[in-house]
């Protein structure tokens, strides 16, 4: 779901001298490492995000104008969830709305490298879109269904409780980098010559956002849908767990350079 600067970089391009190929290949080389990313965010949205970024790129479009696209699929779909009645339609409807919205979130920081490096107001505008999303996606789910009056209230509480993991993984997430960046480090990134683990990838799936938006697929069957709905819940509070013990032990080795200001220490 975090990807890197999606900004306009002026003055930069050479679209309509490349062929759809070419640019294809330039991606190839300039692509993020996979490690830690779920399967279908590895295998399939950022292949998806790739050829979209081609083809963004090729006609001209900033990656701000790609975030900005991204926003609108998914937003809708979080409009359309709220309004909504629980059905196949609707459900079918909101999860192509929210995978189209995800592979240009992926595009978004490809057309950005494509064209040199983003910006940090790119940076900024692609991780408040984020923000926005992965809480009032689960919101919008919650008040869909109290208009529709299809469940006991009680069940109301799962988005609800969703909407709070996820914006906690995803507001750690940032802070990571930003605590490694101040440290002096990188980003953690996969060595080219090791092939990060489709295993792994595998045993994230539940994770993943993609997965999330898949299951809306089954929106139409409201008891089917809000148990695969809960094990995802469930798969991601467990995730976070384990991620917050294991990022607390990598903080605990960072040190800032001497003499920055901090706080939050007793």
């Amino acid at each position: 779901m975090t990807k890197v600067l999606a900004d306009d970089h002026p003055g930069r391009s050479r679209a309509q001298d490349e062929s759809f190929a070419a640019v294809l290949a330039r991606l190839g080389a300039v692509q993020k490492g996979a490690r830690g990313a779920p399967a279908y965010s590895r295998f399939v949205n950022r292949r998806a995000g790739r050829l979209l970024a081609a083809a963004a790129y090729r006609a001209g479009l900033a990656p701000n104008h790609v975030t900005v696209v991204s926003a609108c699929f998914t937003f809708a779909a979080v409009a359309l969830l709220a309004v909504a009645p629980p059905a196949w339609w609707s459900g079918l409807l909101v999860a192509v709305l929210l995978l189209v919205g995800y592979a240009f979130d992926s595009a978004d920081g490809q057309v950005a490298r494509l064209r040199g490096g983003g910006t940090i107001a790119g940076e900024w505008l692609d991780h408040v879109v984020d923000a926005v999303k992965v809480s009032t996606l689960h919101l919008a789910l919650a008040v869909g269904l109290y208009r529709a009056d299809v469940v006991d209230p009680s069940w109301l509480l799962l988005p609800l409780a969703y909407s709070a993991v996820w914006s906690v993984l995803f507001f750690t997430m940032i802070l990571n980098d930003q605590l490694r960046r101040q440290a002096g480090g990188t980003m953690r990134a996969t060595r080219t010559d090791e092939r990060p683990s489709v295993l792994r990838s595998l045993v994230v799936a539940p994770t993943d956002y993609g997965v999330l938006c898949l299951a809306f697929l089954l929106y139409g069957a409201t008891t089917v849908f809000l148990g695969v709905y809960g094990l995802l819940a469930l798969a991601t509070l467990g995730y976070l767990v384990l991620a917050l013990r294991s990022w607390f032990r990598e903080m605990s080795t960072l040190r800032r350079p001497a003499g920055q200001a901090h706080g939050g220490e007793a």
